[in-house]
């Protein structure tokens, strides 16, 4: 499967089962678009070309076929039904450490924190009892992640703390080591726990929308006041005290906000050289709800984003930029680039009371209903639903070029809006792909650049 397309001055073309990429000359680019349906005689009459350059770029095509760089088979959909016949481990929880939360941002999927129930704070005993889960499900594998979320999870701050110290207590025991991470919008980030986050968190994710009136309007306290002033230098020093590394800021944009470049670039601007600017998901009849009508601007507003992040790469002032974030020269192996995230097999989400779930977007829907911490899972049927869903099971994934890099999308987001995990959202579609064209001109560019350099 071939896909090509023109971005930014670049003739791309991509050879999705191989996924080798080729920036190609006009000529080169229009003799691939002919290749497979017409003979080279056919192709000299049908374009504008001299025929010695349509046959040069005939010969480099049908050398690339032969290299197995373009127009390959692929081989993949019987190995991932291999791969998903074993036994699935559990690797990673995230864990509810609170639902509750002091800001009530207007997009929240979680309810403020409530996740269609009531305020809880998890336990140091469910919490303790979440890693010894962890650590009996999770076989020969020695490192597992664990995500302290919420609501907001600096609410329950001390039986973070304990739940840490708890899982450091196993590591040698049993032969695993916990990577923490910690999710927070900031209201009570202080140095006593930016002290401990910089000990123990091999991530932390910093809740920010961008600039200042487009984060107050979304984003305000449960009283209704701005919070952009209060979080905001919290997060600064926060970033600053992790060298801009191991954290990123999350935004959300909304259909308020669909110029989201400037709020990705206000927060650069800021200093901060992790980036990450999500598009909201919200039922259409939603007021800050994205459309199928705003998605021309959304496409633009990537593209500008792209170029210039390409211009402050080459000025030495870059950052990245979560979904651009590419490589093509190793990235996830096959089986996580074909069915994603692992939702409902490798990765469950706890609630406060002990309850397991595929993940976080799932908390509160009954019919998902796992099992808990200290029985186990139950519902094996569901995870095994799960563990079935890849980018072969799903009509949308089959012919799509992106299929390789989003690995079919979001479960969460399909039963949401179709009612099964094995479709697909078609709006986050349509970005995604828009995504990994960018992401894929910006390495053209700056390999472009790195040549010219030599």
């Amino acid at each position: 499967m071939i896909h090509q397309y023109k971005n930014n001055g670049y003739n791309i073309v991509m050879d999705v089962c191989s996924g080798a990429i080729h920036v190609v000359d006009d000529v080169t680019y229009d003799v691939i678009a002919l290749y497979e349906e017409k003979s080279l005689e056919e192709i000299e009459n049908e374009l504008s070309y001299s025929k010695e350059d349509i046959e040069e770029a005939y010969k480099e095509v049908t050398s690339l076929k032969e290299e197995g760089l373009l127009f390959t088979e692929d081989i993949y959909e019987d190995y991932i039904k291999e791969v998903k016949s074993r036994k699935t481990v559990v690797k990673a929880l995230c864990l509810h450490i609170a639902h509750d939360c002091n800001l009530a941002c207007r997009y929240c999927f979680a309810e403020e924190g409530e996740y269609k129930g009531h305020r809880e704070l998890m336990s140091a005993k469910v919490g303790k009892a979440a890693l010894d889960f962890l650590v009996a499900n999770s076989g020969n594998r020695h490192n597992l992640e664990v995500d302290f979320f919420g609501g907001e999870p600096t609410m329950n701050f001390g039986v973070v703390k304990e739940v840490v110290e708890y899982g450091r207590s196993l590591e040698e025991k049993h032969n695993k080591h916990f990577r923490f991470t910690l999710t927070t919008n900031g209201v009570l980030l202080n140095d006593e726990i930016m002290e401990f986050a910089n000990k123990e968190m091999d991530n932390v994710v910093l809740s920010v929308d961008g600039r200042k009136e487009i984060h107050d309007y979304m984003r305000p306290t449960r009283n209704g006041k701005p919070s952009y002033d209060l979080i905001m230098p919290k997060f600064i020093r926060f970033a600053e005290s992790r060298h801009q590394q191991k954290y990123y800021v999350r935004g959300t944009f909304t259909n308020r906000n669909l110029d989201f470049s400037k709020d990705v670039l206000h927060l650069a601007d800021l200093g901060f050289e992790q980036i990450s600017m999500e598009p909201v998901v919200g039922q259409p009849e939603e007021p800050y709800a994205i459309q199928e009508k705003d998605l021309p601007q959304i496409f633009d507003e990537y593209d500008r984003l792209a170029k210039e992040m390409i211009k402050r790469e080459k000025a030495g002032k870059g950052f990245n930029f979560f979904h651009f974030m590419i490589d093509l020269t190793g990235g996830p192996c096959v089986a996580k680039r074909l069915s994603g995230c692992g939702s409902g097999t490798e990765y469950l989400a706890v609630t406060p009371w002990g309850d397991l779930y595929p993940c976080h977007q799932f908390v509160g829907e009954e019919k998902f209903l796992l099992g808990n911490v200290f029985d186990g899972i139950k519902r094996t049927d569901i995870c095994d639903e799960f563990r079935s869903c890849n980018v072969y099971t799903k009509k949308k994934c089959k012919d799509c070029f992106a299929r390789f890099y989003c690995s079919g999308g979001c479960p969460a987001n399909s039963y949401n809006f179709h009612g099964t995990i094995d479709d697909s959202y078609d709006l986050s579609c349509d970005m995604e792909r828009k995504r990994v064209e960018c992401a894929i001109m910006i390495k053209a560019a700056l390999a472009d650049t790195e040549g010219e350099e030599e």
